[in-house]
């Protein structure tokens, strides 16, 4: 049994070492950009008013994403929300397409990670609170607690990033040999 294990640890180590430090973080970023770029920049996109103005002036759509109970109390008329409301939707919309495009090409990906991770607490928290979505739970075997579920994988990718990095392809990695 112990030439069993031997062999097993040995076939393993070899793997893990022809993975080195590139695979893990190539994988987070790709699985990333494969599954979850769009996602965030379609949802950015529903946000922003017309033309390059858009920016800065969100549709009504986006304060009501973000602040349904708010928005239905002003008859869904976003010119009584107060600055810090109206700052809020603008920034969180450019957090949706900045930290995806930083993960995307493998800029300062350790802090883009890092705000996805409070991006998203903050995108569970409305998406529980305003929009009466359903946290679910977890060990409970079930795939189906869409929340609960989806959102730690997404966490297990974003710490893959913040700890690993982005890997030999990414322009973190061209910055540091420049």
């Amino acid at each position: 049994m112990t030439k069993l294990l031997d062999q097993y640890d040995h076939i393993f180590a070899l793997i893990s070492k022809a993975a080195g430090d590139w695979f893990l973080p190539t994988l987070a970023r790709f699985a990333f950009v494969a599954v979850l770029l769009k996602y965030f920049w379609g949802s950015a996109m529903t946000k922003l008013g017309s033309g390059i103005g858009g920016l800065f002036n969100l549709d009504p759509n986006g304060y009501v994403q973000i602040f349904p109970k708010k928005m239905e109390m002003l008859g869904y008329d976003p010119s009584g929300l107060n600055i810090i409301y109206k700052l809020i939707a603008i920034l969180g919309t450019w957090s949706e397409f900045i930290l995806p495009a930083l993960i995307l090409v493998g800029l300062f990906t350790r802090l883009a990670a890092l705000g996805m991770f409070g991006f998203v607490i903050v995108q569970t928290f409305v998406d529980v609170t305003a929009h009466g979505a359903k946290l679910g739970s977890w060990f409970n075997n079930s795939s189906a607690e869409l929340i609960a579920d989806q959102r730690l994988l997404w966490f297990a990718l974003f710490a893959t990033l913040v700890i690993k990095g982005a890997g030999p392809i990414s322009l973190d990695r061209l910055m540091k040999r420049a």
